[in-house]
């Protein structure tokens, strides 16, 4: 009983935790969160110098940014209140879902699966923002991209691989 309810508290943080990182994924924050852009072989500002990108590439990646901030900015403000409402009643739902005297396993995948899809939703925005970002660059500098991204990611999977056998 206990486990199920672990289980269910973390399949509901998680996505909050994702939907945070999504949110200061591009080019967002003065904190550390940088989403899925610093991870290993991700997208991040060292990357982005290795390529020598023209000054115009570097202003419009800097436009992208700018434009994207905006949008999340006026987005967050448009739909405070309902997000608010929403987020308050999935919280509800939860609460309801964990302290009930039997666990509902339904009503729990019923949950699950809502917030899957609003991590699918934050996921696909991500990817075309990346995919905006990235449509910029030239050939070449894609294939440079792909180069350093794999290098970034061996050196990241030993990191790794070294602290779990620690």
């Amino acid at each position: 009983m206990k486990l199920a309810k672990k289980v269910v508290i973390a399949a509901l943080v998680l996505p909050l935790t994702v939907a945070t990182a999504s949110a200061y994924a591009f080019g967002g924050g003065k904190g550390h969160h940088k989403g899925d852009f610093d991870r290993c072989g991700g997208l991040d500002k060292k990357v982005f110098r290795q390529l020598d990108l023209t000054s115009e590439q570097q202003v419009q990646l800097k436009q992208m940014r700018e434009s994207s901030r905006e949008e999340m900015k006026a987005q967050f403000q448009s739909n405070f209140e309902s997000k608010r409402a929403e987020m308050q009643a999935s919280h509800q739902k939860m609460q309801a879902l964990v302290l009930a005297d039997t666990f509902d396993a339904q009503a729990a995948n019923e949950l699950a699966q809502e917030m899957v899809a609003q991590q699918a939703e934050r996921r696909v925005g991500m990817l075309e923002q990346r995919h905006k970002m990235l449509s910029i660059l030239t050939p070449e500098q894609k294939v440079k991209l792909q180069e350093l991204q794999a290098e970034r990611m061996d050196n990241c999977l030993t990191k790794m691989q070294s602290r779990m056998s620690k």
